[in-house]
């Protein structure tokens, strides 16, 4: 099991420094740990990889992934620039104090408010996704007497080697302008002839869970048989290639993800030489990496309770957390490793399937994974849940979504409240 976390002399997984038997006695469980470190050195394998090539670029975290105003402090501690997508991820990053002109706004149907907002507060880029936002934009900026940028976000038709669910590139999405019917070339010009939006590039994502450079590749060329038409028809030329994210991380042994900057060099190569031949200035690169940045930093932590064998068919082993805070196993089919964390170096002799404690029968965390005998009180450490954990967390059963703790150097900080059974009842109202 290759996970960036070490056992240390008391047989006891440590992350960040700081053993996962002190940070279940201190915050409880189910609990999220990031060690901020790996956050880092992940942020820092996309920017340095371009400051190496020489390529100006932006590395926009994608908040989705996971969202705090702790976490955005440190996306903007590395430089790092950010994507939001609602009105609520764009309050936190204002929060956070995020320089907003490093903010750009995503989205499928962006409301008149959050518009609003974005222009109100001079992000750096909205990311336009259909005809009616483009009409509503016009609207918000005339209003309020400004411009804004844009970059088109197009549909290139390309499939990414992944889950149905997360596809997002090909012709059948909710997102984007699609190449192959025209809607590309018509959107280009209705904000080519606008007196308030200004075009600064094209958008594209093809999916998630990629692990090879070839559908990022095939897309870039996509985008240049568009650009090539806009130069000669136009004389148009991007300011700003944004190719998305998607790049691969590890979840399981099975998952065999290339070093995050060989995706940059791949990336860097294809698109100068589509330049090239295009006859056009290197256009500035976007990438948008939400789980690679934040995904294999964080381990949640859970106390084992009740025990159920069926013998001859299962052995169920219950946690105190489930589909509340990590919802992937249930929607997605997610695979994810584990280990009891207080005899974390202890050999395997039992398959066992791990429950949450939801009352759904599709609330399983694993359904098959090798523990030592595992016994109540024990904790168990699920790991690489650092994206789409939080941020899909729920109140399903008025469960109270879990705490979240940053460790760095030794050093561990709450940075989310555990949700008590108190605050789930704040925003009820009485019928009597």
């Amino acid at each position: 099991m290759q996970h960036p976390f070490i056992i240390n002399d008391q047989h006891i997984l440590e992350i960040g420094g700081v053993d996962a038997v002190t940070l279940a006695k201190k915050y409880g469980t189910p609990l999220f740990v990031y060690d901020v470190g790996i956050i880092r050195e992940n942020a820092k394998a996309f920017v340095n990889a371009f400051e190496t090539l020489g390529v100006k670029a932006q590395v926009a975290y994608a908040s989705k992934a996971f969202s705090s105003v702790a976490m955005l402090q440190v996306a903007k501690q590395e430089k790092l620039s950010l994507d939001v997508v609602s009105r609520g991820e764009l309050h936190t990053a204002l929060k956070a104090e995020f320089p907003a002109d490093r903010i750009h706004l995503h989205g499928n149907n962006k409301s008149y408010e959050e518009l609003s907002m974005a222009v109100a507060h001079g992000i750096g880029c909205i990311v336009v996704d259909n005809f009616h936002e483009i009409a509503l934009l016009e609207a918000v900026l005339k209003e309020q007497g400004k411009q804004m940028d844009v970059l088109l976000r197009v549909t290139p038709g390309i499939e990414a080697h992944t889950h149905d669910y997360i596809l997002t590139g090909n012709e059948d999405s909710k997102f984007g302008f699609d190449i192959a019917n025209g809607q590309a070339e018509e959107a280009f010009r209705l904000v080519k002839d606008s007196e308030v939006i200004r075009m600064k590039g094209l958008h594209c994502h093809i999916g998630s869970q990629i692990f090879e450079t070839d559908g990022f590749l095939m897309a870039v060329s996509r985008l240049f048989e568009l650009v090539q038409s806009w130069h000669r028809t136009y004389n148009y030329a991007p300011a700003v290639l944004n190719v998305g994210g998607g790049f691969g991380i590890r979840y399981t042994e099975n998952d065999e993800p290339l070093p995050l900057s060989e995706y940059i060099h791949a990336l860097v190569s294809r698109i100068k030489a589509e330049a090239e031949a295009a006859n056009i200035a290197m256009p500035e690169i976007w990438i948008e990496p939400g789980r690679s940045i934040v995904g294999n930093a964080a381990v949640t932590l859970y106390t084992i309770g009740s025990v159920k064998e069926i013998p001859g068919v299962r052995k169920y082993v219950a946690v105190d957390g489930g589909m509340t805070d990590n919802l992937r196993p249930a929607l997605y089919k997610a695979v994810y490793e584990a280990k009891l964390a207080n005899r974390a170096d202890e050999e395997a002799i039992e398959t066992v399937s791990i429950a949450g404690k939801c009352c759904e029968s599709g609330d399983m965390l694993i359904w098959d994974i090798d523990l030592p005998k595992a016994e109540a009180g024990d904790l168990l450490a699920v790991f690489s849940t650092g994206a789409y954990g939080y941020a899909m967390a729920n109140n399903y059963n008025r469960f109270g979504r879990p705490a979240v703790v940053f460790v760095e150097n030794g050093v561990d900080k709450l940075v989310v409240k555990r949700e008590e059974a108190e605050e789930l009842t704040r925003l009820d109202l009485s019928y009597e």
